[in-house]
């Protein structure tokens, strides 16, 4: 697992070892994140470049770290399991990007209210088929984390149900993992 594109271009994460069967850990593959970041960049006008980008059930943070590379202003990243916030931590210090990155150790079905300004890109990448998808994101505009105008990039392997007022813009398929993005009307 590596950095695609940006400042960190070619850079290694810290890989997952023998894994965790418990933390059901699924980091998007590089090819994946490649092409995501590409389809952004060219039809959304790189809304990475300048963006407060929060990513919930980050794991090892490829999605939010893959952002900061492409200039993003700044991270928050959402995760509970300890082998992947060890990882996550890791990663941000092989980024050094220490200053850009904050990790919130929380279920992100159950986000607080959000103190300062809300995010422009959110990641969204939970456990396959288990419906935590939908809860995260209602806790999060419920809670005031999503801006209006944000894009929302949800990982997930089946059709996704997005909560009002999130409109779909477009669903692309990678083998068994489907992007699907969508953006927070006000």
């Amino acid at each position: 697992m590596r950095i695609i594109g940006g400042d960190f271009r070619g850079r290694a994460l810290a890989g997952l070892g023998k894994g965790d069967a418990q933390a059901q850990l699924r980091p998007t593959a590089d090819r994946v994140r490649e092409s995501l970041f590409n389809v952004l960049a060219g039809a959304y006008g790189d809304p990475a470049g300048g963006a407060r980008v929060l990513d919930l059930f980050a794991g090892t943070g490829a999605l939010g770290l893959e952002a900061l590379s492409r200039v993003a202003a700044s991270a928050v990243f959402v995760e509970n399991g300890r082998k992947a916030l060890a990882l996550l931590q890791r990663n941000i210090r092989i980024c050094g990007v220490t200053d850009r990155a904050r990790v919130i150790r929380a279920d992100a079905r159950r986000l607080t209210r959000h103190q300062g300004a809300p995010f422009d890109l959110v990641f969204l990448d939970p456990p396959y088929g288990r419906g935590l998808g939908e809860a995260a994101l209602k806790a999060a505009l419920a809670g005031g984390w999503v801006a209006p105008g944000a894009l929302v990039v949800w990982e997930e392997s089946a059709e996704i149900a997005p909560p009002p007022p999130l409109i779909l813009h477009e669903v692309r398929r990678f083998g068994d993992t489907r992007i699907a993005i969508l953006e927070n009307m006000p």
